[in-house]
């Protein structure tokens, strides 16, 4: 059928359009899990390019003042959505909170072992005898447990030293020979700004699960909101504008966040695009069970928990 045009109906439809009020958007808080950086940009993107807006959302994206707080604020009801790590997830609904993943931020790990290029540590096994800094327990040991394991040793091979988290401070400074919990998409650009190159040591390729980053949860009873589809399609599009126009996203982020033009954060927009998710809202269900069997057997879960109950795939 050839294609025909009425422009008097269209001219009727456009006024009816012209006429109508506007839709107020509706409002979406989200919790980040840090202040804001590159590790956000589908975020930043979404709601400086319009495609919150597009989607009828209006999204208020605010940085913590404690970032242990998002999850707690997140199922007190003090927002609708919050950044959260794959790992950690697990514990807080082991622990009670009524949160579930619905999308995905980062979908490739960010973790090191981190050491010195230019000193005594060539391999994992090199570790043996040597003090090892973290910032936070529980995750950080059973992944370097199961990194030392990769390598014949154990955690008591080591010793920990909690350096809060002055990771690259502390091992530029001699304070300790390596750290576990430095983002291979920042810490080894911090330290070749500051003069030292860093070798890193992947923990999906030495004994962890690969797992998810950066994810989108909310609470349970929020699950069926239907802002949340909407929001998982604008981050969508979001993400493939940044990876189709990295140039003009980092404009974006730049131009929100004026503090983060510096060249730290630019390399770290370099590093960070390709790690970020694509498809927000597909769910790995093999990745999360075998990360939850890999945290069973470091001894931070009794079992391993029914997938439904912490993390599930939402339909548009």
């Amino acid at each position: 059928m050839p294609f025909r045009s009425f422009p008097a109906a269209a001219g009727f439809a456009l006024a009816l359009l012209t006429a109508a009020p506007a839709l107020a958007a509706d409002k979406l808080t989200v919790l980040l899990e840090w202040f804001v950086n590159p590790d956000h940009v589908p975020l930043v993107v979404a709601r400086e390019k319009g495609f919150f807006a597009a989607h009828g959302l209006d999204v208020d994206l605010v940085p913590p003042a404690d970032p242990s707080a998002p999850p707690r604020l997140l199922a007190a009801g003090q927002a609708d959505v919050a950044v959260h790590y794959q790992p950690n997830l697990m514990l807080d609904v082991k622990a009670g909170l009524p949160l579930v993943r619905f999308g995905t931020l980062v979908e490739t790990p960010l973790n090191t072992v981190l050491v010195r290029a230019d000193g005594p540590v060539k391999t994992l096994a090199d570790l043996k005898g040597r003090r090892i800094g973290y910032s936070v327990a529980g995750i950080e040991e059973a992944a370097l447990s199961a990194m030392l394991g990769a390598a014949g040793l154990s955690l008591s091979d080591v010793e920990l030293v909690n350096v809060n988290f002055a990771l690259t401070p502390a091992l530029l400074s001699g304070s300790v020979d390596a750290t576990i919990g430095a983002f291979r998409n920042f810490e080894l650009t911090q330290m070749r700004l500051e003069g030292h190159e860093g070798r890193a040591f992947f923990p999906e390729e030495n004994g962890v699960p690969a797992y998810d980053e950066l994810i989108l949860v909310t609470s349970r009873d929020k699950i069926d909101d239907p802002r949340l589809p909407r929001f998982l399609a604008a981050v969508e599009d979001a993400a493939i504008f940044a990876t189709n126009h990295p140039d003009e996203a980092k404009a974006l982020l730049l131009k929100a966040y004026p503090d983060l033009d510096d060249a730290l954060n630019a390399q770290a927009f370099a590093d960070t695009l390709p790690r970020l998710a694509k498809r927000p809202a597909a769910l790995d269900a093999g990745r999360y069970e075998r990360f939850a069997a890999f945290m069973v057997r470091q001894g931070l879960l009794d079992e391993a928990p029914a997938l439904a109950t912490y993390a599930v795939e939402l339909k548009p």
